[in-house]
Formats: C-alpha cells, sequence, structure tokens
C-alpha cells in the first residue's frame, strides 16, 4: 500500500477524530489549526491529516485559506436555523417512536447524570458536553447508522455555534433540568408528550442561541 493509499484509508477515522474534538469543544470557531500539532497529538503523518482536513471541509466543519493554512469555520445565521431545523425533524421524530426500554435510554440517563455533576461544579463546558451526548442519544433511538453519522456533523456545527457566545452558563444552565424531565417522560413511556417538549426545547434554545449571535454583530 502506498502513502497515498494509507493516507486516504485512515482519513476518515481522523476526520471522525477531529469531529469529536468540535463536538467536545476542545476547538474553536476561526481557529487555526496546526498541522506539525494535530499530526504530533494524534500520531498521524502530515498527508493523513491533510486528507481528513479535505474532508472536513468539504462537511463545511474546516475552510482552507491560501498561504494561511486550515482554520475552523465560523457557522452563520442560516446555518444555525438550518441545524435546528434539521434536529427537530430527526430528534423529535427519534423521541416520540422510541421504545423506552431501548439502550440508548441508558446512555441519555448517564448525560443527564454528567450533566448534573458539572453543574455542580459550574462546569459550564462539561455541561454543554454532556448536553451534546444527551442529544446524540437521542438520535441513536431511531436504530438508524446513517442518521447517527449524519447527527454526528450536525452535532460538529452545533457546537461551533456554541463556541461564539461567551456565557456558556447562560447558554446551558436551563437545558440540564429539562433534559432530566423528557428522559422521565421516555421512561414512562410518555413519548409523545417527551417528543412536544423537547421541540418546545428546541425552540427556545434556537432563539437563544440567535438571539446571542445577532449581538456578536454576525
Amino acid at each position: 500500500m502506498t502513502k497515498q493509499d494509507t493516507a486516504l484509508t485512515l482519513a476518515p477515522r481522523l476526520a471522525e477524530k477531529i469531529r469529536d474534538m468540535l463536538i467536545a469543544g476542545r476547538l474553536k470557531p476561526g481557529q487555526r489549526l496546526s498541522e506539525a500539532s494535530l499530526s504530533s497529538d494524534l500520531d498521524v503523518s502530515r498527508n493523513s491529516l491533510r486528507e481528513a482536513f479535505r474532508l472536513l471541509t468539504t462537511e463545511g466543519l474546516l475552510r482552507h485559506e491560501p498561504n494561511r493554512g486550515v482554520f475552523v469555520s465560523t457557522p452563520s445565521m442560516a446555518s444555525i436555523i438550518d441545524i435546528y431545523r434539521v434536529r427537530r425533524l430527526i430528534e423529535c421524530r427519534a423521541l416520540e417512536q422510541a421504545y423506552p426500554q431501548h439502550p440508548a435510554v441508558a446512555r441519555m440517563r448517564a448525560s443527564v447524570e454528567k450533566a448534573l455533576e458539572c453543574r455542580e461544579a459550574s462546569d459550564w463546558v462539561g455541561v454543554g458536553s454532556a448536553n451534546m451526548a444527551f442529544h446524540a442519544a437521542i438520535v441513536d433511538l431511531a436504530d438508524s447508522a446513517r442518521l447517527s453519522a449524519f447527527y454526528g456533523q450536525i452535532a460538529a456545527e452545533l457546537r461551533l455555534s456554541f463556541g461564539l457566545l461567551e456565557d456558556p452558563e447562560f447558554l446551558h444552565a436551563p437545558y440540564v433540568d429539562m433534559n432530566a424531565a423528557i428522559l422521565a417522560q421516555l421512561e414512562e413511556g410518555k413519548t409523545s408528550e417527551a417528543a412536544a417538549a423537547l421541540e418546545s426545547y428546541l425552540s427556545r434554545s434556537e432563539r437563544t442561541v440567535l438571539a446571542a449571535f445577532s449581538r456578536l454583530g454576525h
């Protein structure tokens, strides 16, 4: 296998690792990515890393600027609106049709518990990460590998929009108890009520993000 073949084989896995870093909030909008640093941290060749960058640029998560390098993308207001539209279509439907004993429910519960721990410690970035895990678990209720993979990209774009805001407590604090309430409804078999609560929740979250985003002058 040639070096180019190896790079092409590794690229999707590397892209997934970088996507996970975006979802975890470890990479920020507008941040310049260092090939040397990332290739060392991930223990991969620069050729493989460049191919992963190319994949993520195609997804819109990164952007390449000639003679300057590769940067983390900065979401637009239009992209945020579209992200929430997609979230309603996927998450609310998955919750409405969910089986209360589905294995993903345990991951939802673990995410709620983690968010409560982080809230107690005033770790609002941690609360945000737990919230992302909660919503990824909701998507997993649909038992669709394609939907879950697609949601990974959506989640990365969403976390980038969160990264533009200066007050993570204001952004994440209200949703810890809302997540717990939605989980309780699901566990009681009240899937329609849980889906309706989630739709209202997402509308509130969207308004909060867009209002804060507009105040930044983007």
